[in-house]
């Protein structure tokens, strides 16, 4: 049996989009409190029952949220321009290699806007 499941992260932030046309709010600095979805995908272990344990996906995000918490998001290489889209995958290529289930990562800035991430 083939199951999605998913665990959620928040963490605050302060960004400016460098790229956005002169006098838009977002090229100014400002924060969010950022909500991460991963999703991973894979067969039901038919002992333990599930995909994955849950405490082991969160140990396995708790580097990456470590550099992203309260922390200027333009000053982590990779991410000199965080969209949520560029945010999105480079999550993704962080835990992908170590994380090999990983099916989705999702992104939210605030209640109503956000991105989802499928891989290439």
């Amino acid at each position: 049996m083939v199951t999605t499941l998913f665990k959620d992260f928040q963490f605050e932030a302060a960004h400016r989009l460098p790229h956005v046309p002169e006098g838009h709010k977002c090229g100014r600095l400002h924060g969010h409190s950022f909500m991460v979805r991963l999703e991973i995908t894979g067969e039901v272990d038919p002992h333990t029952g599930w995909v994955m344990d849950f405490s082991e996906l969160k140990a396995l995000f708790k580097p990456t949220w470590e550099r992203l918490d309260h922390f200027y998001l333009n000053d982590i290489p990779g991410l000199e321009n965080p969209t949520s889209e560029v945010l999105a995958k480079w999550i993704w290529d962080e835990l992908k290699p170590q994380l090999p289930i990983l099916s989705a990562v999702l992104v939210k800035e605030t209640c109503t806007a956000g991105c989802i991430y499928k891989g290439d």
